[in-house]
C-alpha cells in the first residue's frame, strides 16, 4: 500500500498500527538493535530517544528485521533516488513528486518542464510497476485538476527493466499484459538496460542514454540486512540466517527468524521460499506457536510448510494483474481482488475502516495536493534514564 501513500490515495497513519496496541502485555522500546550476541544471548539496542546503548538479555528471540535496499554499490544512485520501502519513503515521494510539479507549473520552458515532470522508477518487479502505475495516475489527474499551466504533454513516465519482461515473478501472459496497459497510460518501458549513474538532473542507463529527470524512484533490488550479515551462524549465499523446518536457527533453538531474513527450505522443492507477504504471515503464527510450546515444555514443534496462494500487482487506476489458483486474472478485476484481499489482512477493524473509507473518498472527490512538511527531531542527550528503577505504574502498585 506504499504507493498509494505515495500518491496520496492513502493516509500514511492509516496503513500503519502502533505496535503499543499489540504490546500492551510487553516491554517495548522504540530503538534500533546494534548487535545481537547469540552466544551470550545478548541484544544491544540503541535507543531512539537519547542515541544510548542499552543490552537486553534474552530467553527466546525472533528475528523479524526484513531486507534492506541493494543499490550494489552504486553510491552516486543511492544519494540521488527515491528508494519505497517505509512510510517515510513514501511520504517523501509524495512530497518530492509536489515539489515538482509545483516547480513545473512555474516554468515556460518546455525543456525544464519535460526535466521536472519527468519520473523515471528502476527495478520492473512488483513494487516497481505499482509505483510508476501509481505515480502516473496521480501526476496526470493532478496536472488536469489544479495545474493549468503545465502542458500534460511534457509528462514523461519511465519504467527501467533489466530483463526483457516486467513482473518476471508472475506468467508471462501476465506481465505482457501489464505491459500493455502501462504503455496505453503513456508509460515508457525500457527493458535489457541498467541504471548505471545518476546525478541531481538525471539518470544514464547501461546503453548509454541519458535521461533528463529530477525524480528517480528506486526499487532496483533489496540486500539482507547487515545486522544480519554479521550474527556468527550459518547464512546461505546472500547472507540469509539458515534456519531448519521449526524456523529455529541451527545450534540456536532458542532464536527463531522468519521473513526476508531467513532461508527457509521447502523441502517438497528443495528450493528456498520466497520472501512474500504471505508466506511472512505464515511464518509469524508458526514461530509464535513454537515459543509457547516451548515455554511449555512441549517438545512436539510445529513444522512451516505453505504453498502460495496466487501473487498480485495493481498497475494503475482500477487495474491490476493476479495469477490465483492457476488463473489468471486482469483488469478490474483483479484489482478488486487485490484490495479485497489486504483490506481482510489489515491487523485492525479500526484500520479496515479507515482504508476502506479513504479508497471511497477518493473514488468520488479529486486529488489530495496537501503537501507534507519536514518535520524536527530533538534529541535528548543530557538526560539520564536509570533503567533499574521501576516504572511509575510497578511503583504505584508497590505504594498500595
Amino acid at each position: 500500500m506504499l504507493p498509494e501513500v505515495a500518491s496520496g490515495m492513502l493516509n500514511p497513519r492509516d496503513i500503519t498500527t502502533p505496535i503499543r496496541e499489540f504490546c500492551t502485555s510487553a516491554k517495548f522500546y522504540q530503538a534500533t538493535v546494534f548487535s545481537v550476541d547469540l552466544q551470550q544471548r545478548l541484544v544491544t539496542i540503541t535507543r531512539k530517544f537519547d542515541g544510548k546503548n542499552h543490552a537486553l538479555e534474552y530467553d527466546y528471540l525472533v528475528l523479524a528485521v526484513g531486507s534492506d535496499n541493494n543499490f550494489y554499490g552504486n553510491k552516486p544512485i543511492e544519494e540521488n533516488s527515491f528508494p519505497i520501502k517505509t512510510v517515510e519513503d513514501a511520504i517523501e515521494l509524495r512530497n518530492q513528486t509536489l515539489s515538482m510539479m509545483e516547480i513545473a507549473a512555474q516554468t515556460g520552458s518546455v525543456e525544464l518542464q519535460q526535466k521536472f515532470l519527468t519520473f523515471t522508477v528502476v527495478g520492473a518487479g512488483f513494487a516497481g510497476v505499482e509505483i510508476i502505475g501509481e505515480i502516473n495516475h496521480f501526476v496526470r489527474k493532478s496536472v488536469k485538476q489544479a495545474y493549468p499551466t503545465i502542458n500534460e504533454n511534457n509528462i514523461n513516465m519511465i519504467l527501467i527493466s533489466s530483463k526483457n519482461e516486467i513482473l518476471p515473478e508472475l506468467n508471462y501472459k501476465l506481465g505482457e499484459s501489464a505491459r500493455s496497459y502501462l504503455k496505453k497510460m503513456g508509460v515508457r518501458i525500457i527493458s535489457n538496460v541498467k541504471a548505471i549513474d545518476a546525478g541531481e538532473s538525471h539518470v544514464e542507463l547501461s546503453d548509454g542514454e541519458i535521461i533528463p529527470c529530477t525524480t528517480l524512484i528506486w526499487t532496483g533490488g533489496v540486500t539482507t540486512n547487515s545486522m544480519i550479515k554479521s550474527l556468527i551462524c550459518e547464512h546461505d549465499k546472500g547472507g540469509k540466517v539458515l534456519v531448519d523446518k521449526f524456523l529455529r536457527l541451527k545450534d540456536h533453538p532458542e532464536v527463531f527468524a522468519l521473513g526476508d531474513c531467513a532461508a527457509i527450505l521447502d523441502t517438497d522443492t528443495g528450493k528456498f521460499y520466497p520472501p512474500t507477504a504471505q508466506h511472512a504471515l505464515r511464518e509469524s503464527t508458526v514461530v509464535a506457536q513454537n515459543i509457547k510450546k516451548s515455554l511449555e515444555s512441549d517438545s512436539n514443534l510445529k513444522e512451516f510448510s505453505y504453498q502460495s496462494k496466487g501473487m498480485m500487482a495493481t498497475i494503475g487506476n482500477k487495474a491490476g494483474v493476479a495469477s490465483l489458483m492457476g488463473l489468471s486474472i486482469t483488469g478490474v478485476l483483479a484489482w478488486v481482488i487485490w484490495r479485497t484481499y489486504y483490506l481482510s489482512h489489515l491487523p485492525t477493524f479500526e484500520s479496515k475502516v479507515k482504508i476502506g473509507i479513504g479508497w471511497a473518498i477518493n473514488s468520488f472527490f479529486g486529488t489530495d495536493l496537501t503537501l507534507i512538511g519536514e518535520t524536527k527531531t530533538k534529541y535528548l542527550h543530557k538526560i539520564t534514564i536509570d533503567d533499574d528503577t521501576p516504572s511509575l505504574k510497578d511503583q504505584l502498585v508497590g505504594d498500595l
